[in-house]
C-alpha cells in the first residue's frame, strides 16, 4: 500500500526561500565542510582529533538539512495568491485584526506550518489563531482559545 504524501503548503516567497537555502547548502556549505574535513584529516591521528569529529558532525547536520529541504520541495503545494479572493482569509492572506483584549491592531500573514515565523507576524494555518481566522471575512469577530486564555479579534482588512 502506497503512503499518502502530505502536501506542504508554502507561499511562492517561502518556496523561493527554501530553494535558495538548498542551493547555498549544496554549493557553498558542502565545499566548506569538505575543506574542513580535509584540513582536519591532515592533522594526523583521527581517533583523537576533535576538529575532525566536529567536521563530521557538521557534515551529518548539513546532509540532514539538505534531505529535509529536498523532501519539502518535492512535496510542496504553492499557494496561488492570484486565485484567492479578498473576501475571506486564506493561506497566504495578510490579515489586520483588532485585538479587543489589548485594544490594539495586529497584522498576521497566514502561512503553512513550515513557513511559520510568529516573531515576524507569520502564523501557521494550524495554529489556534491561524485556524480561527481561516475562511472568515472583514467585520467578523473571531474568538480564539489560546494557551493564555480566550482572545477576541475583529477582522479589519484582508490583503495579499
Amino acid at each position: 500500500m502506497a503512503e499518502k504524501v502530505t502536501k506542504i503548503k508554502l507561499t511562492l516567497e517561502g518556496k523561493k526561500k527554501y530553494e535558495a537555502e538548498l542551493n547555498e547548502l549544496k554549493t557553498v556549505k558542502r565545499k566548506e565542510i569538505a575543506e574542513n574535513l580535509q584540513s582536519a584529516r591532515a592533522q594526523g591521528d583521527l581517533s583523537e582529533n576533535s576538529e575532525y569529529d566536529e567536521a563530521k558532525n557538521d557534515q551529518a547536520k548539513l546532509e540532514a538539512r539538505i534531505k529535509e529541504l529536498e523532501t519539502v520541495l518535492r512535496n510542496v503545494e504553492v499557494i496561488d495568491e492570484s486565485e484567492m479572493s479578498l473576501d475571506k482569509v486564506h493561506i497566504g492572506s495578510t490579515v489586520k485584526v483588532h485585538d479587543r483584549e489589548f485594544d490594539e491592531d495586529v497584522v498576521f500573514q497566514i502561512v503553512g506550518s513550515s513557513e511559520a515565523d510568529p516573531f515576524n507576524g507569520k502564523i501557521s494555518d494550524e495554529s489556534p489563531v491561524g485556524k480561527a481566522l481561516l475562511d472568515k471575512s472583514i467585520g467578523e469577530v473571531v474568538k480564539v482559545e489560546t494557551p493564555g486564555g480566550e482572545s477576541d479579534f475583529v477582522i479589519l482588512e484582508i490583503s495579499m
